[in-house]
């Protein structure tokens, strides 16, 4: 709880710094005209650079925050932000956006990918453009990428979450897990974490039933949970690592007068999450500042495109307000690590919904 508390006052330092941002969610350019550089994609001087982002989806109060983020970075450079993000969650329509981006000759792209390999063609095209590419939030892999901006620990997010619901089921009892796309490569790893956490002997009466997936659209979610429900009638607890996930699981078991009876934990917004910690509907959740997340993004973007990084191990660059961030090993790639995740509940909740 003391690592949590002591986060939490470094991310109300930061946040405040950024709680004025200003975002566009929609799959329109933001803060630009959105006309072709026509400069070189990584040569231009004299006119603001152009930072892409393309997020999962548009409607997601999520990718709102991580694109706010990332818009802020960008201006706080000089340069100019474009945020795009497809009406659904298809590696196709990021493809598609990748190709635009690539014909406005911009500097930098990053993208929360939808599928981990699927890009890879479109993404591995702009890079022999000249154009800088990394991901953030959900990974595409190594040869897709320069470096991946990665929001917390995938071990200590899997395992925290495990250790949340078996202590709020009393250590016996079925779960389920509530995730987005079934190709999020950042919901997968966690959900492997989970899996070796439940490995442990002290969970021994603790079962993964099932692990749905909402493709992190509202109403398939709250179907996915009407679903769990009614398959497992003796479900204990819910697990979604997904903010769009646990806001519309915590509707259906509030919905349904199921507080108390299926426990509620995962990833979620604090300003959509609120009521339902306050209800004791999910006693806690975790997450960390999307806000952040972009912000550090931005950043890494400007870093990779002024050639203060490549992307190599044992790299460092200033990360604006968040500091000086390394960049660590990632697999057969690249990461830049944020931050540990975050505790909410009844004591701290009121203070975060207003924030994010």
């Amino acid at each position: 709880m003391k690592k949590f508390m002591a986060l939490g006052m470094t991310a109300v330092l930061s946040m405040s710094l950024l709680a004025g941002c200003g975002g566009n969610n929609n799959n329109e350019a933001s803060g630009s005209d959105a006309k072709p550089s026509s400069s070189a994609a990584s040569g231009s001087t004299g006119a603001k650079q152009k930072f892409a982002i393309i997020f999962k989806n548009t409607g997601n109060p999520y990718g709102e925050k991580e694109m706010e983020g990332f818009k802020k970075a960008i201006e706080e450079s000089g340069d100019e932000a474009i945020l795009k993000a497809p009406d659904q969650p298809t590696a196709e329509a990021q493809i598609q956006m990748i190709e635009e981006l690539i014909s406005q000759k911009v500097d930098s792209i990053a993208v929360v990918g939808n599928d981990p390999d699927a890009l890879q063609p479109a993404l591995k095209k702009a890079m022999n453009a000249g154009i800088k590419v990394l991901s953030l939030d959900s990974a595409v892999n190594a040869d897709s990428r320069m470096v991946h901006i990665n929001q917390a620990d995938p071990e200590r997010i899997g395992r925290t979450l495990i250790q949340g619901v078996s202590e709020m089921i009393g250590g016996e009892g079925e779960i389920a897990i509530l995730s987005a796309t079934s190709q999020a490569t950042n919901q997968n790893t966690w959900i492997e974490w989970m899996k070796k956490e439940l490995e442990d002997s002290k969970y021994a009466n603790v079962k993964l039933v099932k692990v749905a997936y909402g493709d992190d659209l509202r109403d398939k979610s709250v179907s996915e949970t009407e679903a769990l429900l009614k398959s497992y009638p003796n479900l204990k607890g819910i697990i979604a690592p997904t903010t769009v996930g646990i806001a519309a699981a915590g509707k259906v078991l509030t919905d349904k007068g199921l507080k108390g009876k299926v426990m509620l934990t995962g990833l979620g917004l604090p300003s959509e999450m609120a009521e339902y910690i306050e209800s004791g509907v999910s006693p806690w959740m975790y997450l960390w500042n999307p806000i952040d997340v972009g912000y550090l993004a931005g950043y890494a973007a400007e870093a990779l495109v002024d050639g203060t990084i490549t992307g190599a191990i044992g790299e460092k660059f200033t990360a604006g307000t968040l500091g000086e961030k390394e960049i660590i090993a990632d697999g057969d790639g690249t990461q830049v690590m944020l931050g540990d995740p975050f505790k909410f509940d009844s004591s701290n909740i009121a203070e975060w919904k207003s924030v994010y």
